[in-house]
């Protein structure tokens, strides 16, 4: 488990657009992961959107995902959520069910596609991930998906 976050990368020149899809379930957890991301998402690409869209729980989100990649209004999506881990194997089946279907998504659609959708054992592996500044993982994403951008570009000028 990564201890700290990734460095914060240089702000983006232009203003981007950016969605968000956050499970309902566990809102409290989940709710900090979109506050977070919001937050480093005005410092790092000032004058961006971010539209937020509500499904009920982990399993739905790549169906939302799918629907903007499909749309093409957004240049990266982020997908947030909370499972707990419990006694029976649904948490990994719905994590990996989760996992593949976002990374076929976002290959499919040529669109980052940040997968925050948390397995934790405790309260306390969540508030940590989810609430606290420390290893927040919407902070995290919200890096992660500028920096993905910057690279496309790169990728894409280097083509040329």
């Amino acid at each position: 488990m990564s201890t700290a976050l990734p460095i914060r990368p240089a702000p983006l020149a232009s203003p981007r657009r950016f969605a968000v899809v956050a499970s309902i379930y566990n809102a409290e957890f989940v709710d900090g992961l979109v506050a977070s991301a919001q937050a480093e998402l005005a410092a790092i690409a000032p004058g961006s959107t971010v539209e937020v869209h509500r499904v009920p729980g982990s399993f739905e989100i790549p169906l939302a995902v799918q629907a903007i990649a499909e749309g093409e209004t957004s240049d990266a999506i982020f997908a947030f959520g909370l499972i707990w881990e419990g006694e029976t194997s649904h948490a990994d089946l719905i994590a990996t069910a989760v996992t593949g279907a976002l990374l076929e998504l976002s290959l499919r659609f040529h669109t980052p596609v940040l997968h925050e959708v948390l397995v934790v054992q405790t309260e306390e592996q969540a508030r940590e991930r989810c609430l606290h500044a420390t290893l927040n993982r919407g902070t995290e994403a919200a890096r992660a998906a500028v920096r993905m951008l910057q690279a496309l570009e790169g990728i894409a000028t280097h083509r040329r």
